[in-house]
């Protein structure tokens, strides 16, 4: 069964498109200029739509309130 839909690799066809046209432009408002960030981006839009993408992974870090709390208990 295929992970990613049709509609997924237009969309980040087009963000590599505006990408290399230097119209591309990340949450911030500067200009991408990575190709992982310009996929990263064409997958969040297709997601927007709603096309068939697989959610996006979570991270395993705990954070740093939770790592010291659990040293106090110790």
């Amino acid at each position: 069964m295929a992970k990613y839909g049709k509609a997924v690799s237009k969309t980040v066809a087009s963000a590599m498109r505006r990408k290399k046209k230097g119209t591309l432009k990340s949450g911030s408002g500067r200009k991408v200029t990575s190709r992982k960030q310009a996929i990263a981006i064409g997958l969040s839009e297709a997601r927007e739509k709603g096309a068939k993408v697989p959610a996006t992974k979570q991270s395993r870090s705990t954070s740093r309130t939770t790592t010291h709390a659990r040293a106090k208990k110790r």
